[in-house]
């Protein structure tokens, strides 16, 4: 079985852009650390809308929990059933900066793998005894 890792389809040097786009170099916006900070911070925001929610329903005796082990099942459960809409995923790409037609979301993108050559064995390295220490 070969490793498998995600890459990218062209070879250039990371650079921090000034003007991304949704159809950009997904690489590129990946490491940009200004793009994942709005990600991370939209994650946070939906994680804060859907854990609100759930408390208030839980006060309002709407919703009823036996433990926070089903808490956290049903958070899990609000979070996949938002993200698995276009409109999740809308709110999100708008949280990035995004401005994106739900009706362009794509709900189930591909992976697309690449297979990863295994390297060839190289001789062992040791490190001489009087360089331990």
């Amino acid at each position: 079985m070969s490793e498998l890792t995600l890459l990218t389809t062209e070879s250039t040097p990371v650079v921090a852009p000034t003007h991304i786009t949704v159809d950009s170099n997904p690489f590129r916006v990946v490491v940009d650390p200004e793009m994942r900070q709005r990600l991370r911070a939209g994650l946070l925001q939906l994680i804060d809308h859907h854990d609100q929610r759930l408390a208030d329903f839980f006060a309002n005796g709407q919703l009823a929990l036996d433990s926070y082990k089903e808490y956290i099942e049903l958070f899990a459960r609000s979070l996949r059933e938002t993200m698995e809409t276009p409109q999740g995923v809308a709110w999100l790409l708008e949280s990035a900066g995004f401005n994106v037609a739900e009706e362009d979301i794509n709900l189930e993108p591909e992976w697309r793998w690449k297979e990863v050559p295994t390297p060839e064995p190289g001789p062992e390295k040791t490190t001489p005894v009087n360089e331990v220490h």
